[in-house]
């Protein structure tokens, strides 16, 4: 799955459909009023405040796929909706509560969707527009966090949704194409009937069993963690990175000419840095000199930035996914914990040197993922957690998904899945580096200044040059 800006896209015309979710009428009331995740809290409130002081920031995570031949429009409903069935976190209402947030969760017999015709779109110029636009629909702050879509053609359909962060990560949008997949594929195979709306069972509109809730599992997460005070030791990892970078977001080293304050437009571009053969060649040079294939890109990454005049000791963040590969492995959420990263990087160091470092220091970094970043950023900088609506700064950032290991993965280069992520305004730089069939590929978001547009391409450059300098195995 590749992750890449709608506008880059190249989706063919054909006839908008869209397809609204809607709560039923006399349905008998949502279920009892629930807490919500560490994640889902903070950029809820972040957004109100935003929305306050008329400043808002808006965003989305999207998808797009295709289904080959004639769509069945009744089919592709029914798939949609088994989505929607499938993950209660794209079903729950929520409701701010002095500064935290709750929620309201819609059975699966009190949702549906409402289907609208809106024309054809007679150029791949008016698809994009008309795609964008209906991605940024989606709101942190109204329901429902997730709208859905369709562009047809005689010999093919283009599948989108798009949801808020709010519900969903970069994981679950494959998991949100998969599933969407699957059921369209069992509803159409031999003509099977389209199933009513089920009643709420521990089974899915397509006989699967149902996936762990996000939100049982943000519940869980935060019981763990509720007595939890500032001197805790379970924080002495975080209160350490803290004191030594002076916050727990770490600058970005290198110069993109921002001002401090301000946020910029966004330029997003995606472009291949390594071909198939050239990433399992690195994966193997890793392997051998003792480390993984993805502390090898952050080493390597630390390498680049160090000599283009980056810093001794190499600090990041880093999301992780705590699915697990329980319950919760095929799960809609914002399953995201993020983890602070340190090592030391020598004026000379070339990337066989720094990557026992940096697996070292991401052992210590796992070591501590029991604790939320979000819960640590609150006790530890807590005038910080209650000012900031976005990042203080350009801050480094380091991601890396292997997609080859996705739900749906081998469907997905027939399919022409695409991840789109977008933002109206950043202040920094991120790189997303993901991993298909084809090669590693980088999906870079940075603020729209000269100076950022010329360091991007020589970290980027720089990179490459350093994955590939690695001696083979």
């Amino acid at each position: 799955m590749l992750q890449i800006s709608v506008d880059d896209s190249e989706i063919g015309p054909g006839e908008a459909h869209r397809w609204h979710l809607v709560p039923l009428t006399g349905a008998d009331g949502p279920a009892p009023r629930r807490m919500t995740g560490y994640n889902q809290a903070k950029h809820f409130t972040v957004a109100q405040y935003a929305q306050s002081v008329d400043a808002p920031v808006r965003s989305y995570v999207a998808a797009s796929f295709e289904l080959p031949g004639r769509v069945d429009l009744d089919a592709l409903a029914a798939a949609l909706l088994t989505l929607v069935h499938r993950h209660e976190v794209l079903r729950a209402v929520y409701q701010p509560l002095a500064g935290d947030l709750g929620c309201e969760v819609l059975t699966p017999d009190e949702v549906a969707l409402k289907h609208v015709y809106e024309g054809p779109l007679e150029t791949p110029e008016e698809v994009t527009r008309h795609l964008h636009e209906a991605f940024r629909e989606v709101d942190t702050l109204s329901w429902p966090l997730i709208t859905t879509g369709a562009v047809v053609r005689p010999e093919s359909t283009t599948v989108w949704f798009s949801c808020d962060h709010l519900v969903t990560d970069g994981l679950s949008t494959a998991i949100a194409v998969n599933d969407v997949t699957t059921a369209y594929r069992s509803l159409t195979r031999d003509g099977a009937a389209l199933p009513d709306a089920p009643a709420a069972t521990d089974a899915t509109d397509d006989g699967g069993p149902r996936p762990g809730s996000y939100l049982e599992f943000g519940r869980g997460e935060r019981r763990a963690n509720r007595a939890m005070r500032a001197d805790d030791p379970r924080l002495d990892y975080w209160r350490a990175f803290h004191e030594r970078n002076g916050s727990l977001f770490p600058p970005f080293p290198l110069d993109l000419g921002v001002e401090p304050g301000r946020l910029y437009a966004p330029v997003t571009s995606t472009e291949r840095l390594l071909t198939a053969r050239q990433i399992e060649e690195f994966g193997a040079a890793c392997r051998a000199s003792g480390g993984r294939l993805s502390m090898g890109l952050l080493a390597g990454l630390a390498v680049a930035l160090r000599q283009l005049g980056g810093p001794a000791d190499h600090r990041a963040l880093m999301p992780v996914n705590e699915r697990g590969r329980g319950v919760y492995a095929e799960s809609m959420g914002w399953f995201i914990n993020t983890l602070p990263i340190e090592f030391a990087v020598g004026p000379r160091a070339g990337l066989a040197d720094v990557l026992p470092a940096a697996e070292d220091a991401y052992g210590r970094a796992q070591a501590h993922a029991a604790v939320h970043f979000v819960k640590a950023w609150k006790l530890l900088s807590p005038a910080q957690y209650a000012s900031l609506r976005y990042w203080p700064y350009a801050v480094n950032f380091f991601s890396y998904m292997d997609c080859r290991r996705l739900p749906g993965a081998d469907r997905h280069a027939a399919q022409r899945a695409r991840m789109h992520v977008w933002v109206s305004g950043c202040n920094g730089i991120l790189h997303w580096l993901h991993r298909t069939d084809e090669g590693l590929f980088v999906n870079t978001i940075h603020a729209d200044t000269p100076v950022a547009r010329t360091t991007n391409r020589a970290l980027l450059d720089r990179f490459t040059r350093v994955l590939t300098d690695l001696p083979p195995a």
